[in-house]
């Protein structure tokens, strides 16, 4: 099992800096085009939210991403430092009377797009799995 990881400021210009993980990645990891969308969108979803509601914009904070390569498998860890969330109260966003609230939608798009999505640590760390064929 092969894994690369990084950690960054809890800036949210340091998207960037993520996007560039991901494209690193693909090459490294041979991602085809039909997954790599889903996990530039899931992935750097995920760090924004870790960035903004998990660690509060403190720069002071960290948000870390792991990735872990196992045969046909990969998997995004990313955590924040932030005090977690209930997950489980989330909202469905596509229900009528939450189409105009805030919030919800990236956690929504999450785990349409990733094949597993799994919180832990009270909700600190979110793990993404995609399946390369």
């Amino acid at each position: 099992m092969k894994s690369i990881k990084i950690s960054i400021p809890s800036l949210i210009e340091n998207i960037k800096i993520i996007e560039s993980f991901i494209d690193n990645a693909r090459e490294n990891f041979e991602i085809n085009d039909d997954i790599y969308g889903n996990i530039m969108i899931s992935v750097t979803e995920c760090i924004s939210n870790a960035i903004i509601h998990g660690n509060q914009h403190d720069k002071n904070k960290l948000v870390h991403l792991e990735l872990f390569m196992e045969d046909q498998l990969l998997r995004f860890v990313i955590s924040d430092e932030g005090p977690g969330f209930d997950y489980n109260e989330l909202k469905d966003p596509t229900e009528p009377e939450n189409i105009e609230k805030t919030g919800g939608r990236g956690i929504f798009l999450i785990k349409h797009l990733s094949d597993e999505v799994k919180f832990e640590e009270e909700g600190r760390k979110t793990i993404l799995s995609f399946y390369m064929n």
